[in-house]
Protein backbone atom coordinates (compact mmCIF):
# COMPACT_ATOMS: atom_id res chain seq x y z
CA UNK A 1 0.00 0.00 0.00
CA UNK A 2 1.46 3.72 -0.76
CA UNK A 3 0.98 6.27 1.73
CA UNK A 4 -1.80 8.20 -0.68
CA UNK A 5 -3.66 8.46 -3.14
CA UNK A 6 -4.61 11.60 -5.15
CA UNK A 7 -7.66 12.74 -7.27
CA UNK A 8 -7.27 15.96 -8.81
CA UNK A 9 -10.26 18.42 -9.17
CA UNK A 10 -10.93 20.62 -12.14
CA UNK A 11 -12.98 23.39 -10.13
CA UNK A 12 -15.30 26.08 -12.09
CA UNK A 13 -13.05 29.09 -11.55
CA UNK A 14 -16.43 31.17 -12.03
CA UNK A 15 -18.51 29.49 -9.45
CA UNK A 16 -18.97 31.32 -5.93
CA UNK A 17 -21.50 31.10 -3.08
CA UNK A 18 -22.58 33.38 -0.16
CA UNK A 19 -20.51 34.41 2.45
CA UNK A 20 -21.16 32.86 6.08
CA UNK A 21 -23.40 35.01 8.29
CA UNK A 22 -21.74 37.07 10.29
CA UNK A 23 -23.67 36.62 13.14
CA UNK A 24 -21.34 33.39 13.55
CA UNK A 25 -18.38 34.64 14.62
CA UNK A 26 -20.40 37.48 16.79
CA UNK A 27 -22.04 34.63 18.77
CA UNK A 28 -18.85 32.68 19.45
CA UNK A 29 -16.84 35.79 20.46
CA UNK A 30 -19.53 36.26 22.81
CA UNK A 31 -19.28 32.86 24.63
CA UNK A 32 -17.53 32.22 27.92
CA UNK A 33 -13.84 31.55 27.36
CA UNK A 34 -13.71 32.01 23.22
CA UNK A 35 -10.05 33.06 21.92
CA UNK A 36 -9.47 32.62 18.36
CA UNK A 37 -7.05 28.73 18.22
CA UNK A 38 -2.75 29.32 17.38
CA UNK A 39 -1.77 29.73 14.18
CA UNK A 40 1.23 28.35 14.12
CA UNK A 41 4.30 29.07 11.86
CA UNK A 42 6.20 26.11 11.10
CA UNK A 43 9.21 27.22 8.78
CA UNK A 44 11.13 23.64 8.71
CA UNK A 45 8.83 22.29 7.01
CA UNK A 46 8.30 25.11 4.56
CA UNK A 47 11.99 25.18 3.61
CA UNK A 48 11.52 21.33 3.41
CA UNK A 49 8.31 21.67 1.57
CA UNK A 50 9.50 24.13 -0.82
CA UNK A 51 7.46 26.88 0.11
CA UNK A 52 7.41 30.30 2.07
CA UNK A 53 5.07 29.46 4.79
CA UNK A 54 3.44 26.27 6.19
CA UNK A 55 1.25 27.06 9.38
CA UNK A 56 -0.95 25.19 11.21
CA UNK A 57 -4.80 25.91 12.55
CA UNK A 58 -4.08 24.64 16.25
CA UNK A 59 -7.69 23.14 17.29
CA UNK A 60 -6.24 21.36 20.07
CA UNK A 61 -7.79 23.94 22.50
CA UNK A 62 -11.17 25.17 21.30
CA UNK A 63 -13.57 26.57 24.10
CA UNK A 64 -12.28 23.81 26.79
CA UNK A 65 -12.21 20.93 23.67
CA UNK A 66 -9.98 19.54 22.05
CA UNK A 67 -10.90 20.01 18.63
CA UNK A 68 -12.76 21.74 16.44
CA UNK A 69 -16.38 20.40 16.54
CA UNK A 70 -17.13 23.10 19.82
CA UNK A 71 -17.80 25.77 17.13
CA UNK A 72 -20.73 23.56 14.75
CA UNK A 73 -22.17 22.35 17.92
CA UNK A 74 -22.39 25.45 19.63
CA UNK A 75 -24.21 27.38 17.48
CA UNK A 76 -26.13 24.45 15.88
CA UNK A 77 -27.31 23.51 19.56
CA UNK A 78 -28.35 27.07 19.92
CA UNK A 79 -30.43 27.44 17.33
CA UNK A 80 -31.88 24.35 17.74
CA UNK A 81 -33.00 24.71 21.20
CA UNK A 82 -34.08 28.14 20.49
CA UNK A 83 -36.42 27.17 17.98
CA UNK A 84 -37.72 24.12 19.99
CA UNK A 85 -38.46 26.31 23.29
CA UNK A 86 -40.06 28.92 20.82
CA UNK A 87 -42.44 26.03 19.62
CA UNK A 88 -43.30 24.86 23.30
CA UNK A 89 -43.17 27.76 25.08
CA UNK A 90 -41.31 26.84 27.58
CA UNK A 91 -37.55 26.02 28.39
CA UNK A 92 -38.46 22.30 29.14
CA UNK A 93 -35.65 19.89 29.15
CA UNK A 94 -34.92 18.29 25.73
CA UNK A 95 -32.71 15.59 24.91
CA UNK A 96 -29.88 16.27 22.20
CA UNK A 97 -29.09 12.97 20.01
CA UNK A 98 -26.81 12.49 18.32
CA UNK A 99 -24.06 9.82 16.33
CA UNK A 100 -20.29 10.46 16.78
CA UNK A 101 -16.66 9.18 16.14
CA UNK A 102 -15.87 10.92 19.50
CA UNK A 103 -15.24 14.82 19.22
CA UNK A 104 -18.77 16.17 17.73
CA UNK A 105 -20.81 14.07 20.59
CA UNK A 106 -18.36 15.44 23.65
CA UNK A 107 -18.84 18.69 22.13
CA UNK A 108 -22.73 18.02 21.88
CA UNK A 109 -22.95 17.00 25.28
CA UNK A 110 -20.84 19.48 26.59
CA UNK A 111 -23.55 22.43 25.28
CA UNK A 112 -26.49 20.67 26.29
CA UNK A 113 -25.41 20.19 29.76
CA UNK A 114 -24.24 24.07 29.45
CA UNK A 115 -27.85 24.58 28.40
CA UNK A 116 -29.89 22.50 31.27
CA UNK A 117 -30.33 19.94 28.74
CA UNK A 118 -29.39 16.11 28.73
CA UNK A 119 -27.40 14.41 25.26
CA UNK A 120 -27.75 10.96 23.89
CA UNK A 121 -24.67 9.97 21.78
CA UNK A 122 -24.52 6.77 19.86
CA UNK A 123 -21.15 5.90 18.91
CA UNK A 124 -20.34 3.23 16.32
CA UNK A 125 -17.37 0.23 16.20
CA UNK A 126 -13.43 1.73 16.66
CA UNK A 127 -13.87 4.59 18.50
CA UNK A 128 -11.64 4.51 21.56
CA UNK A 129 -12.33 3.87 25.31
CA UNK A 130 -11.23 7.01 26.32
CA UNK A 131 -13.26 9.16 24.30
CA UNK A 132 -16.40 7.40 25.01
CA UNK A 133 -15.72 8.37 28.53
CA UNK A 134 -14.79 11.47 27.74
CA UNK A 135 -18.31 11.89 26.13
CA UNK A 136 -20.23 10.16 29.31
CA UNK A 137 -18.22 12.47 31.41
CA UNK A 138 -19.90 15.51 30.25
CA UNK A 139 -23.32 13.69 31.18
CA UNK A 140 -24.53 12.26 28.81
CA UNK A 141 -25.92 8.80 28.16
CA UNK A 142 -23.57 6.68 25.51
CA UNK A 143 -24.95 3.80 23.62
CA UNK A 144 -22.60 1.94 21.21
CA UNK A 145 -23.84 -0.15 17.89
CA UNK A 146 -22.15 -2.61 16.24
CA UNK A 147 -20.74 -1.68 13.12
CA UNK A 148 -20.03 1.88 11.42
CA UNK A 149 -20.65 5.45 12.06
CA UNK A 150 -23.28 5.42 8.72
CA UNK A 151 -24.79 2.79 11.65
CA UNK A 152 -24.58 4.96 14.24
CA UNK A 153 -26.21 7.38 12.53
CA UNK A 154 -28.94 5.70 11.52
CA UNK A 155 -29.25 4.38 15.32
CA UNK A 156 -29.29 8.00 16.81
CA UNK A 157 -31.70 9.06 13.61
CA UNK A 158 -34.19 6.07 15.13
CA UNK A 159 -33.96 7.58 18.56
CA UNK A 160 -34.69 11.06 18.16
CA UNK A 161 -37.91 10.58 15.86
CA UNK A 162 -39.08 8.01 18.64
CA UNK A 163 -39.52 10.98 21.01
CA UNK A 164 -40.80 13.88 18.71
CA UNK A 165 -41.66 16.17 21.64
CA UNK A 166 -38.48 15.67 23.46
CA UNK A 167 -35.68 15.13 21.46
CA UNK A 168 -33.74 17.25 18.67
CA UNK A 169 -31.38 15.15 16.58
CA UNK A 170 -28.04 17.61 16.13
CA UNK A 171 -26.37 15.84 13.46
CA UNK A 172 -23.30 17.29 11.50
CA UNK A 173 -24.08 15.07 8.60
CA UNK A 174 -27.29 15.54 5.93
CA UNK A 175 -29.58 13.98 4.41
CA UNK A 176 -32.98 14.73 2.36
CA UNK A 177 -35.06 15.81 4.56
CA UNK A 178 -32.62 16.58 7.27
CA UNK A 179 -30.38 20.10 5.80
CA UNK A 180 -31.35 22.66 9.05
CA UNK A 181 -29.27 20.98 11.71
CA UNK A 182 -26.75 20.29 9.77
CA UNK A 183 -26.29 23.52 7.86
CA UNK A 184 -26.20 25.29 11.11
CA UNK A 185 -23.09 22.87 11.71
CA UNK A 186 -21.27 24.38 8.64
CA UNK A 187 -21.93 27.92 9.57
CA UNK A 188 -20.40 27.28 13.12
CA UNK A 189 -17.44 26.25 11.17
CA UNK A 190 -16.47 29.37 9.66
CA UNK A 191 -15.55 30.94 12.51
CA UNK A 192 -12.63 29.23 12.00
CA UNK A 193 -11.21 29.86 8.86
CA UNK A 194 -12.65 33.89 9.64
CA UNK A 195 -9.68 33.67 12.35
CA UNK A 196 -7.57 31.97 9.55
CA UNK A 197 -7.60 35.29 7.47
CA UNK A 198 -7.16 37.73 10.53
CA UNK A 199 -4.30 35.65 12.14
CA UNK A 200 -2.29 35.62 8.22
CA UNK A 201 -3.12 39.22 8.00
CA UNK A 202 -1.52 40.27 11.17
CA UNK A 203 1.32 38.19 10.60
CA UNK A 204 1.91 40.19 7.38
CA UNK A 205 1.08 37.32 5.40
CA UNK A 206 -1.98 38.29 1.94
CA UNK A 207 -3.98 35.13 2.76
CA UNK A 208 -3.57 31.16 2.28
CA UNK A 209 -2.65 29.73 -1.25
CA UNK A 210 -3.16 26.39 -0.10
CA UNK A 211 -5.76 25.12 2.83
CA UNK A 212 -5.48 21.29 3.45
CA UNK A 213 -8.39 20.23 5.16
CA UNK A 214 -9.32 17.03 6.91
CA UNK A 215 -12.75 15.30 5.56
CA UNK A 216 -15.58 13.06 7.14
CA UNK A 217 -18.63 13.40 6.16
CA UNK A 218 -17.73 16.67 4.71
CA UNK A 219 -18.66 19.47 6.57
CA UNK A 220 -15.79 21.38 7.64
CA UNK A 221 -14.78 21.00 3.82
CA UNK A 222 -17.66 22.61 3.28
CA UNK A 223 -17.25 25.51 5.34
CA UNK A 224 -13.73 25.44 3.65
CA UNK A 225 -14.92 26.29 0.27
CA UNK A 226 -17.96 28.36 1.61
CA UNK A 227 -15.42 30.13 2.71
CA UNK A 228 -13.16 30.77 0.03
CA UNK A 229 -15.48 30.55 -2.52
CA UNK A 230 -17.63 33.18 -1.51
CA UNK A 231 -18.30 36.30 -3.14
CA UNK A 232 -16.54 37.82 -0.74
CA UNK A 233 -13.08 36.56 -0.85
CA UNK A 234 -10.38 36.60 -3.13
CA UNK A 235 -10.06 34.24 -5.63
CA UNK A 236 -7.38 31.83 -6.06
CA UNK A 237 -7.05 29.39 -2.62
CA UNK A 238 -6.66 26.29 -3.41
CA UNK A 239 -8.78 23.78 -1.08
CA UNK A 240 -7.57 20.60 -0.91
CA UNK A 241 -9.71 17.80 1.03
CA UNK A 242 -7.86 14.84 2.91
CA UNK A 243 -9.03 11.07 4.28
CA UNK A 244 -8.02 8.17 5.33
CA UNK A 245 -7.54 5.54 2.72
CA UNK A 246 -10.01 3.07 4.15
CA UNK A 247 -12.97 6.19 3.94
CA UNK A 248 -11.97 8.42 1.16
CA UNK A 249 -15.48 8.94 -0.07
CA UNK A 250 -14.69 12.30 -1.05
CA UNK A 251 -11.82 11.03 -3.12
CA UNK A 252 -14.38 8.49 -4.45
CA UNK A 253 -16.76 10.96 -5.29
CA UNK A 254 -14.36 13.27 -7.03
CA UNK A 255 -13.21 10.66 -9.41
CA UNK A 256 -16.69 9.40 -10.29
CA UNK A 257 -18.09 12.50 -10.73
CA UNK A 258 -21.35 12.35 -8.57
CA UNK A 259 -21.69 11.33 -4.51
CA UNK A 260 -20.28 8.13 -4.19
CA UNK A 261 -20.91 5.83 -0.77
CA UNK A 262 -17.72 3.68 0.07
CA UNK A 263 -17.36 0.48 2.50
CA UNK A 264 -15.34 1.92 5.49
CA UNK A 265 -12.13 -0.09 7.18
CA UNK A 266 -10.31 -0.07 10.30
CA UNK A 267 -8.33 3.56 11.00
CA UNK A 268 -6.40 5.41 13.91
CA UNK A 269 -8.09 8.36 12.42
CA UNK A 270 -11.69 7.75 13.82
CA UNK A 271 -13.03 11.03 13.48
CA UNK A 272 -12.44 10.72 9.48
CA UNK A 273 -13.89 7.22 9.23
CA UNK A 274 -17.03 8.00 7.28
CA UNK A 275 -18.12 6.26 4.10
CA UNK A 276 -20.77 8.71 3.21
CA UNK A 277 -20.95 12.56 2.21
CA UNK A 278 -23.22 14.78 4.08
CA UNK A 279 -25.88 15.98 0.79
CA UNK A 280 -25.22 19.81 1.73
CA UNK A 281 -21.59 19.42 0.89
CA UNK A 282 -21.66 17.82 -2.36
CA UNK A 283 -23.11 21.03 -4.04
CA UNK A 284 -19.84 22.83 -3.06
CA UNK A 285 -17.18 20.06 -3.69
CA UNK A 286 -18.39 19.78 -6.99
CA UNK A 287 -17.68 23.06 -8.54
CA UNK A 288 -15.35 24.19 -5.71
CA UNK A 289 -12.72 21.41 -4.48
CA UNK A 290 -9.19 21.26 -6.38
CA UNK A 291 -7.57 18.10 -5.05
CA UNK A 292 -8.50 15.23 -2.85
CA UNK A 293 -5.66 13.43 -1.07
CA UNK A 294 -6.15 10.27 1.36
CA UNK A 295 -3.66 9.17 3.21
CA UNK A 296 -2.72 5.84 5.48
CA UNK A 297 -2.22 6.02 9.23
CA UNK A 298 1.27 5.41 9.01
CA UNK A 299 1.79 8.81 7.17
CA UNK A 300 -0.62 10.34 9.58
CA UNK A 301 1.01 8.87 12.91
CA UNK A 302 4.18 9.71 11.37
CA UNK A 303 2.52 13.49 11.29
CA UNK A 304 1.43 14.01 14.36
CA UNK A 305 4.82 12.76 16.09
CA UNK A 306 6.77 15.14 13.69
CA UNK A 307 4.18 18.12 14.84
CA UNK A 308 3.99 17.25 18.60
CA UNK A 309 7.77 17.68 18.30
CA UNK A 310 7.24 21.32 16.54
CA UNK A 311 5.23 22.40 19.19
CA UNK A 312 1.70 21.27 17.77
CA UNK A 313 0.10 18.25 19.83
CA UNK A 314 -1.99 16.99 16.60
CA UNK A 315 -3.88 13.94 16.84
CA UNK A 316 -4.17 11.20 14.17
CA UNK A 317 -7.08 13.56 12.26
CA UNK A 318 -5.34 16.82 12.38
CA UNK A 319 -2.09 15.38 11.14
CA UNK A 320 -3.70 14.12 8.48
CA UNK A 321 -3.11 17.32 6.22
CA UNK A 322 0.90 17.10 6.58
CA UNK A 323 0.74 13.89 5.74
CA UNK A 324 -1.30 14.56 2.29
CA UNK A 325 0.89 17.76 1.56
CA UNK A 326 4.00 15.55 1.82
CA UNK A 327 2.54 13.17 -0.40
CA UNK A 328 1.91 16.67 -2.74
CA UNK A 329 5.39 17.41 -2.38
CA UNK A 330 7.52 14.12 -2.77
CA UNK A 331 4.95 12.16 -5.40
CA UNK A 332 6.97 10.76 -8.53
CA UNK A 333 4.64 13.64 -10.37
CA UNK A 334 4.73 16.00 -7.88
CA UNK A 335 5.50 18.89 -10.09
CA UNK A 336 2.38 18.38 -11.62
CA UNK A 337 0.52 17.94 -8.20
CA UNK A 338 1.99 21.51 -7.61
CA UNK A 339 1.22 22.71 -10.69
CA UNK A 340 -2.58 21.75 -10.31
CA UNK A 341 -2.72 23.83 -6.73
CA UNK A 342 -0.75 26.91 -7.60
CA UNK A 343 2.18 25.81 -5.12
CA UNK A 344 5.10 27.76 -5.95
CA UNK A 345 8.27 28.34 -4.02
CA UNK A 346 6.29 31.93 -2.33
CA UNK A 347 2.94 29.75 -1.81
CA UNK A 348 1.63 29.95 1.74
CA UNK A 349 -0.11 26.77 2.95
CA UNK A 350 -2.61 26.16 6.25
CA UNK A 351 -2.73 23.15 7.74
CA UNK A 352 -6.40 22.87 9.35
CA UNK A 353 -4.90 20.46 12.55
CA UNK A 354 -8.30 19.85 13.36
CA UNK A 355 -7.78 17.89 17.01
CA UNK A 356 -5.34 17.50 19.81
CA UNK A 357 -3.72 14.57 20.77
CA UNK A 358 -5.94 14.28 23.67
CA UNK A 359 -9.54 14.53 21.49
CA UNK A 360 -8.87 10.84 20.01
CA UNK A 361 -6.27 9.05 21.80
CA UNK A 362 -4.10 5.59 20.37
CA UNK A 363 -1.95 4.19 22.26
CA UNK A 364 1.61 3.47 21.12
CA UNK A 365 1.12 -0.13 20.17
CA UNK A 366 -1.73 0.75 17.57
CA UNK A 367 0.49 3.14 15.49
CA UNK A 368 3.03 1.07 15.78
CA UNK A 369 1.19 -1.89 14.30
CA UNK A 370 -0.09 1.00 11.93
CA UNK A 371 3.23 1.77 11.01
CA UNK A 372 4.61 -1.60 10.57
CA UNK A 373 1.59 -2.78 8.33
CA UNK A 374 1.90 0.09 5.98
CA UNK A 375 4.64 1.32 3.96
CA UNK A 376 5.22 4.94 3.47
CA UNK A 377 6.21 6.74 -0.50
CA UNK A 378 8.51 9.79 -0.52
CA UNK A 379 8.00 12.21 2.25
CA UNK A 380 10.39 15.26 2.52
CA UNK A 381 11.28 16.12 6.10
Amino acid sequence: MTDATWAAHHRDPAWTCPAPAPEVLAFHRALPGYAPTRLVDLPDLARALGVAHVVAKDESDRLGLPAFKALGASWAVHRAVLGRTAERAAATSLTLVTATDGNHGRAVARFARTLGHRAHVVVPDGVHAAAVQAIADEGATVTAVAGSYDDAVAEAARFAAADPGGAVLIQDTAWEGYEDVPRWIVDGYSTLFAEVDDQLAAAGLPGADVVLVPTGVGSLLQAALAHYRSDRAAPGTAVVSVEPVTAACVLASVAAGRPVAVETGTTIMAGLNCGTMSTLAWPYVGPGLDASVAVTDAAAARAARDLHDLGVPAGPCGAAPLAALRAICGADDAAHRRAHLGLAPGSTVVLVVTEGADANPQTDDQTDDQADDQTDGPEPR
